[in-house]
């Protein structure tokens, strides 16, 4: 928008703002409509949050799957990490282009290209008759997954009330670990032949059909609206999503206002502003260590690397699925909680026992020779316990914090690059870890992987300050002002 650029573009704020409250004016006669505005913000965020199926589903099905492609295309070790970091490459050129195609198109049509990308890649994935073919695919399949990853949570932080932010934005992070349990319960009902990994793939046309059909029924974001000089439309779908006129007024006053204090241009080139380095260090700080951490070594490689410990396909398979009823669990916790405990708050009691059940986990595999009963215990215990900590920490607040921190004018492209560092860290995890196994062994790895936890409770102590119950307009101002910072108190 632009704003204050020169003295006509003060003049188009000025007349931004007379048509908003115009606009406002026209809503004032109507009722108290609340209680079906948190229906409806409710419903857009859950459609939103099939995009996190997808995103799960899509990347937890290659667990289940890649035994399987290995033995149709005979893989090597090298080939095996390249099936699984394809998708990851194509996640990270589909955040970085998804960024200025949401900010010009808008929020909705976005999601929807995404969708329409995903359900023709499912279909290629599930049709390839080489392994080219098959890596073509899942890096398109990538490409609508990086976009998903960062349109919706910044379409659904645009639209929910700031006390709610935190939980509906979650919801992505919910959808996602659903998505994962479905993947791993797909992946040991139809294992068994060595082409059964062809229906795995195309089961994700059906989550994907089901976005694209949802979204028509959805608004635009009502900030993208204001942004692009559309106030009426961006006013009505305000009260559908607030219910009521005073609630609106002051959302739209900080928003207007918010948009008068943007004195430069909204190119990459901004984000190299000083005062929004503060907001670049927390998000995409958050963004490298929740898969630095470790978490996808569990979800793709722990079918093989249980597998080399000595359990049988299906049981390893099956400890798969307790990883994703795991994870669905503790993301709903953590949904329940994150804006009542906070982020910040969250992210340093947990993650401290994250490090240790790794550090536990490659404890287990120092003695072979140990009781196989109480070895297997401690093994999935562990495995659980981390799961449990590090997915209701950084998981949850990865895609929350970013598509919260940052301001308006840049908010989509910022996300699209803390969204292409997820896969960017997710892809050097994807390469490097049965390698890893291979050179420092199991302990050594997860013993690697507990450190990064431990570094990530240090950074997030240091760097990350509590945005819970702050609207994103005061979040901007917090940066503008200096006072962007943890609270130590």
């Amino acid at each position: 928008m632009a704003s204050t650029m020169n003295g006509v573009g003060t003049v188009n704020h000025h007349e931004t703002h007379k048509r908003a409250f115009a606009a406002m004016s026209e809503l004032e006669q109507l009722g108290d409509r609340r209680a079906s505005a948190r229906r409806y913000v409710l419903m857009a965020a859950l459609v939103a949050a099939v995009g996190g199926l997808l995103f799960g589903y899509d990347t937890g099905i290659i667990a289940s799957a890649l035994i399987f492609v290995t033995q149709t295309f005979s893989l090597s070790t090298a080939g095996q990490e390249w099936v699984a970091a394809s998708l990851n490459i194509g996640a990270i050129f589909g955040a970085v282009l998804s960024g200025p195609i949401s900010d010009r198109w808008g929020r909705r049509p976005a999601i929807m290209l995404a969708a329409a990308i995903f359900i023709g890649a499912s279909i290629g994935c599930a049709e390839a008759p080489t392994i080219t073919i098959l890596f073509l695919a899942r890096l398109w399949l990538g490409v609508a997954i990086g976009g998903t990853t960062q349109i919706v949570p910044v379409y659904v932080a645009e639209l929910a009330p700031s006390d709610r932010r935190g939980g509906l934005v979650s919801l992505f992070q919910l959808a996602f670990s659903l998505g994962l349990l479905l993947a791993f319960f797909v992946g040991y009902e139809l294992s068994g032949s060595t082409e059964c990994w062809r229906p795995m793939f195309l089961l994700g046309t059906i989550p994907a059909l089901l976005l694209a059909l949802g979204m028509l029924l959805l608004p635009e974001s009502p900030r993208w609206l204001l942004h692009h000089q559309q106030e009426h439309r961006a006013v009505s779908t305000l009260f559908r999503l607030r219910g009521h006129h005073e609630t609106v007024r002051h959302e739209l006053n900080a928003a207007l206002t918010s948009e008068k204090t943007e004195t430069h241009g909204t190119g990459w080139k901004e984000l190299r502003r000083p005062w929004v380095r503060p907001a670049l260090i927390a998000a995409l700080g958050i963004a490298a260590l929740s898969q630095l951490s470790g978490p996808n070594v569990i979800v793709y490689y722990a079918p093989i690397i249980f597998s080399q410990a000595g359990l049988a396909h299906s049981a390893a398979l099956l400890t798969s699925v307790s990883v994703g009823v795991t994870s669905t669990i503790t993301t709903a916790m953590g949904i329940a909680l994150i804006d009542k405990v906070g982020r910040r708050r969250m992210m340093l009691v947990m993650l401290p026992f994250a490090a240790l059940s790794l550090f536990v986990l490659g404890a287990v595999f120092l003695d072979p020779t140990a009781p196989s009963g109480l070895r297997m215990w401690l093994m999935v215990a562990s495995l659980l316990g981390y799961i449990f900590f590090n997915f209701g920490s950084l998981s949850v607040a990865v895609w929350l914090v970013a598509a919260e921190v940052f301001p308006l004018a840049i908010r989509s492209k910022a996300m699209g690059l803390a969204s292409a560092t997820v896969w960017f860290s997710d892809t050097i995890v994807s390469l490097v870890t049965l390698s890893l196994v291979e050179t420092m062994g199991t302990t050594g790895t997860f013993w690697l992987f507990g450190v990064i936890n431990v570094i990530s409770f240090l950074f997030v102590w240091k760097y990350v300050p509590e945005t819970v119950g702050t609207s994103l307009e005061d979040i901007e101002t917090s940066l503008r002002s200096g006072t962007f910072h943890p609270s130590r108190k």
